[in-house]
């Protein structure tokens, strides 16, 4: 404990006396800072030196551990007391960061945005904290464990609960900005703008939030049931093609936002290729039936099918046959074996797909901004309400909480009713067998609904390579290349030079999502093998804490970062860095999911024979469970590294000039009229992200067989 206490101790002087502890312009790892150490760049000691005495303070929490390490006795009243100084440090640090100068401030002064040396300050307060908790016997007493829950709850508290905090305090801001109270929120956020039942009465339009909700509902059943039936036919059936229907199911979830959306405009918008079609043959008249309801509807079926599909396969697989041979044994048919025995059994991971499918609708963004027109649904109300001619952070404010009220909802009683049910067909028997084959009324149904569903699917993304090398696609098929040029022109003239609009986009977003993958799969894996392999208190806090950023919709998270983080003490808009840590924190529930997952098959015996052989903690996880994870690693990797890309509904309100991100490039030029370079640029993005995963997918394969092979061989 006196080790590591003393290290953090070393690490924390060097980051306060050395680093610039203000943000530094050309940012920290260009290195021109160290030209002007005498400046804008100085330490906290420079500047504490140079009269701003406050920044004094945290190295009293350096002095309180140096004298702990130096005169303490017994290793409790040590532990005791490095608690004591790493905490009244750290505390001071985030008081004199808050209360100098900023828009909380209590006290006049300059105090910018924290830069490296307040960072590394604050990591090493932090650390002596946990060191000193793990000499009290808490984590088994090992120093790694409490750090790494230690640093956790305080990336989520900084990046997820003080972000939403600006939420909730905006939507109680009074009119005119005359301060706060809640004798405005209520009214507000129960008005007929935003709950009107319109719609149903015929008296006009429903409110967002009723029209969000009735969305939800439909989407979340048409995926459900559609994501069912391909898992029918992929386990129960001697389909023939199933590798090829595979592929087709899971596409639209590389697919960047936008493209289904107009797609569908392109075919079925008034001037569609198929309304065209059946104007013509069938003097049908043109309308409008796509902007609304349904439209956006079928967008989310499209893209949100999927999603239900990988849900639904793994629990109808997981189906015992041999209860399915008991029920055939007794004589039931094999519809009755079906409704009595395998649909009992689905049915906590049928309402886990609807649930996950009612959550992925009301966060949706980027279907209802294009197919939407008249009808309004809260993700596209909070955009409007920050990005239109009169900004209004209360009101945007009110609708967040407003749609973060139904998604949690939904995952309280995802989690309350799937972990209700989730052990109820456990045995702790190995089944042998095969699954019960389906009747043929049920597998034609399947056949009938998802076959044909598999072919627009087919047909859409056809048509959507199509219309990137037509001129206009509706208007003029004209073979070409211009749009391809014109997003991805390279010139060879003294040198190679990327001269198309998109390839800055284009970089940048690789760029992003490649740093961004495995901080989130270090993460989101570092959280698993904590719940997975220590006891701790608050353990259930911990967990539910980690997987709500999954709850809370994009759009959401987009307005709280800017709530948060546009001005000091952590100043973070306009660069690159807010996107990696948005989506950090947007995608590490599915890397903690991961991880638990391919964790929980690791018996705690290897852990134990680590130990008992001397190793600690971090050595059983570098040397032992880490090695035998390659395949969870690499599929959180590939899983972070595509919603990366394909993320719009947060990083719209991020991006900057600097940092563009091709979601971002591909909504300006819908907005343009210009389909041709968005379809291209998505065509581009699909095929890259096919790639990476393919790799991805050849790496994953070796390693498995390798295993397989060496179990073989003992």
């Amino acid at each position: 404990m006196r080790r590591t206490a003393l290290t953090w101790v070393v690490v924390g002087l060097v980051g306060w006396a050395l680093l610039p502890w203000y943000l530094v312009s050309g940012g920290f790892w260009r290195f021109d800072w160290i030209l002007h150490l005498a400046g804008d760049s100085r330490s906290a000691l420079g500047w504490a030196l140079g009269g701003r005495g406050w920044l004094w303070l945290p190295a009293l929490g350096f002095a309180g551990a140096a004298l702990t390490l130096a005169l303490a006795r017994t290793q409790l009243g040590a532990a005791r007391a490095l608690v004591a100084s790493g905490a009244g440090g750290l505390a001071l640090l985030i008081g004199e960061a808050n209360l100098v100068g900023t828009r909380f401030g209590l006290f006049e002064g300059e105090n910018p945005g924290l830069g490296a040396g307040a960072l590394v300050t604050a990591a090493a307060l932090l650390f002596i904290t946990t060191t000193g908790i793990s000499g009290l016997g808490k984590g088994r007493g090992d120093a790694f464990v409490t750090g790494l829950v230690g640093a956790i709850v305080a990336l989520v508290a900084t990046f997820v609960f003080y972000p939403l905090a600006f939420i909730l305090v905006r939507a109680f801001e009074l009119k005119g900005g005359a301060g706060f109270g809640i004798g405005e929120f209520f009214p507000r956020f129960f008005s007929s703008s935003v709950w009107g039942i319109g719609c149903l009465t015929g008296r006009g339009y429903c409110g967002p939030a009723l029209n969000s909700l009735l969305l939800g509902l439909s989407t979340a059943a048409g995926t459900t049931f559609m994501g069912l039936m391909f898992a029918l036919i992929f386990t129960r059936t001697a389909f023939p093609a199933k590798k090829f229907l595979r592929v087709l199911t899971v596409l639209p979830i590389i697919t960047p936002p936008f493209v289904i959306g107009l797609a569908l405009i392109l075919l079925f918008g008034r001037s569609g290729t198929i309304t065209e079609f059946f104007a013509w043959a069938f003097d049908w008249e043109k309308t409008r039936w796509l902007y609304g309801f349904k439209g956006v509807w079928l967008a989310q079926m499209l893209s949100f099918t999927p999603i239900a599909f990988l849900v639904l396969i793994g629990v109808v697989e997981g189906v015992s046959p041999s209860m399915e041979e008991a029920s055939q044994t007794l004589d039931a048919g094999r519809w009755q074996t079906f409704r009595y025995v395998s649909f009992p059994l689905m049915r906590p991971g049928i309402a886990n797909a609807f649930l996950l499918g009612f959550i992925e609708s009301l966060a949706d963004f980027g279907n209802p901004l294009v197919l939407g027109g008249n009808f309004n649904v809260l993700s596209t109300e909070i955009y409007f309400a920050i990005v239109g001619t009169i900004a209004d952070p209360a009101k945007a404010a009110i609708l967040s909480i407003t749609l973060l009220t139904f998604t949690l909802s939904a995952f309280l009683a995802q989690r309350f009713w799937v972990g209700k049910k989730n052990y109820a067909t456990v045995t702790g028997k190995a089944d042998s067998g095969r699954h019960a084959a389906l009747n043929a009324g049920l597998r034609w149904t399947a056949y009938l609904v998802a076959l044909p569903w598999a072919a627009f699917t087919l047909v859409l993304y056809a048509l959507i390579v199509f219309g990137s090398f037509v001129k206009l696609w509706g208007y003029d098929h004209t073979f070409t290349l211009e749009h391809y040029i014109r997003g991805f022109k390279i010139v060879v003239r003294n040198g190679i030079h990327f001269t198309g609009a998109a390839w800055d986009s284009y970089f940048t977003t690789l760029a992003i999502s490649g740093l961004a993958a495995p901080l989130t799969a270090a993460v989101g894996l570092a959280t698993a093998y904590l719940l997975v392999r220590q006891k701790f208190a608050g353990k259930q806090a911990f967990e539910f804490s980690t997987m709500l950023s999954f709850a809370i919709p994009g759009t959401v998270i987009g307005v709280a970062y800017i709530m948060a983080f546009n001005f000091p003490p952590i100043e973070l808009t306009g660069t690159g860095l807010i996107l990696i840590v948005v989506f950090i924190f947007r995608n590490m529930p599915v890397g903690v999911r991961g991880g638990i997952a391919a964790m929980s098959q690791l018996d705690a015996s290897l852990d134990e024979a680590s130990i008992t052989l001397g190793a600690n903690s971090a050595t059983t996880l570098r040397r032992v469970i880490l090695p035998l994870m390659g395949p969870a690693i690499l599929a959180a990797l590939t899983y972070s590294f595509v919603r990366a890309i394909t993320s719009v509904s947060a990083v719209i309100f991020l991006v900057s000039a600097r940092h563009n991100m091709a979601t971002s490039f591909i909504v300006g030029r819908v907005e343009n009229g210009e389909y041709g370079i968005a379809i291209a640029y998505a065509t581009v993005l699909i095929v890259t992200m096919l790639v990476v995963i393919l790799a991805m997918q050849l790496l994953i394969g070796r390693r498995t067989l390798r295993r397989a092979d060496r179990v073989e061989a003992h």
